[in-house]
């Protein structure tokens, strides 16, 4: 099994974001204004695939040119993460990108902006994590200013190869220099979670749980 299906399976974004906690890195989480467009998965997890975007009101002759280069270099297990600023006039993301995505062997995609052409994409089965849903094209509202490199969404530092994990809570990036560190603690987290679920469902109380498994 791959480290994002293992995650997919088995953990989820508030044991990782503790888990960053426990080695100093507290500032690891999306704001909460990122939210899933639909319900149809649980947890995701992926390597961080980084496009940025700026507002731009010029109509551009050939507009499309860097968003299909930056979508055909996705690579297997990629999350998408978008940089947009905060844009409220563009939506840079559609299911046509969502499908050539899924093609790649993309895992998702998050976004500090809006989607559009969203019941698509839901039935398409692919995750996306955004501020909105506007159904407005990006030509003359926005342009690709780079990709595949250092970004800022949702108020966190992404580079390429970070770990990113979403659900319904939220989203977390783990640097990819921590990921073993951080999915190491979190699988202990969870056991130790599974171990305390199990008593307190059978009365033990609670002090004494979080005594004996440190967990809460």
């Amino acid at each position: 099994m791959s480290l994002v299906d293992h995650i997919s399976q088995h953990l989820y974004t508030a044991v990782l974001s503790d888990s960053l906690d426990s080695l100093g890195h507290r500032r690891q989480v999306m704001r909460e204004y990122i939210r899933p467009v639909h319900s149809r998965y649980k947890v995701v997890a992926g390597y961080a695939h980084t496009i940025a975007f700026e507002d731009s009101d010029v109509v551009l002759e050939n507009p499309f040119d860097a968003e299909i280069e930056a979508v055909d270099a996705i690579e297997r297990d990629a999350m998408v993460v978008i940089a947009t600023g905060l844009s409220i006039q563009n939506a840079p993301w559609g299911e046509l990108l969502s499908t050539a995505a899924v093609a790649r062997g993309s895992r998702g995609a998050v976004m500090d902006g809006f989607v559009r052409d969203v019941k698509l994409i839901e039935e398409l089965g692919y995750p996306v994590f955004a501020t909105g849903m506007k159904p407005v094209d990006s030509n003359g509202r926005g342009v690709l200013v780079s990709w595949g490199k250092p970004i800022v969404c949702g108020e966190v530092e992404v580079s390429p190869g970070d770990l990113i994990v979403a659900d319904f809570d939220g989203v977390v990036v783990v640097p990819a220099h921590l990921i073993e560190a951080t999915i190491e603690k979190a699988n202990s987290k969870v056991l130790g979670e599974n171990q305390s679920r199990e008593e307190l469902r059978r009365g033990a109380y609670l002090r004494d749980v979080y005594k004996k498994y440190g967990v809460l």
